[in-house]
């Protein structure tokens, strides 16, 4: 389960299992928990985090995507 971005309170990874899905990320605080399509940028699901936060999220999934995809794509395609 690699870490590909840590941004404050929240960790971004891949699950080793994910190859034979679209490209995304997971986003995780405490219990909390999200998954974002990478493309286009849309959220999947979430658990535990608020509207507000959520937002912040997003926004941040927007402003790393490039390191995001490139990461995905180093991981299972490298």
């Amino acid at each position: 389960m690699p870490t590909v971005l840590h941004v404050g309170p929240y960790r971004f990874f891949f699950y080793a299992g994910d190859r034979d899905e679209p490209e995304h990320v997971h986003v995780e605080r405490d219990d909390s928990v999200a998954k974002f399509w990478l493309d286009p940028i849309r959220l999947e699901r979430s658990g535990g985090f608020g509207r507000s936060e959520m937002r912040r999220i997003h926004r941040i999934v927007e402003e790393q995507h490039s390191v995001l995809l490139e990461a995905w794509h180093d991981y299972f395609q490298g």
